[in-house]
């Protein structure tokens, strides 16, 4: 039997292989909105579809209610820029994510997320460990 004989069940049930794409975009971002940092509940296009934007991992970005709601059919940027939350850093993650290096977007938005106390104490001995590793 060859691979192109074979039935995925992607191919029977296209819902299922795009449930997977969000749930994956939103695993990217830890389920956090790429625009402010709250838990997010749903994808907004960068690019609108409204003005000709796909629905590609590219121009798709895990937003919460709140800004994916208030940007309605914006552009990104000109919307993000007048926020009181704008961030360069989750600016230049957005430009980032489209360009379409996604490892350099995630590394720019967990610089932007702030550390809480128990996040600190874990780096802390997190990196404790690693010089631990080091020297042995």
């Amino acid at each position: 039997m060859h691979n192109r004989d074979a039935v995925f069940l992607e191919d029977l049930c296209p819902k299922q292989r795009v449930r997977r794409w969000r749930q994956s975009l939103h695993g990217f971002t830890g389920q956090s909105c790429i625009y402010c940092g709250n838990p997010s509940e749903s994808i907004d296009h960068i690019h609108p579809r409204s003005r000709g934007g796909l629905s590609i991992t590219e121009n798709c970005v895990p937003a919460c209610l709140s800004c994916n709601g208030h940007k309605s059919d914006i552009e990104a940027f000109e919307w993000y820029r007048r926020q009181r939350f704008y961030d360069p850093r989750r600016a230049m993650a957005i430009r980032a994510w489209m360009d379409g290096d996604l490892s350099l977007a995630l590394r720019l938005l967990q610089w932007a997320q702030p550390i809480g106390i128990n996040q600190k104490q874990n780096l802390t001995k997190a990196s404790k460990k690693e010089w631990k590793f080091q020297t042995a």
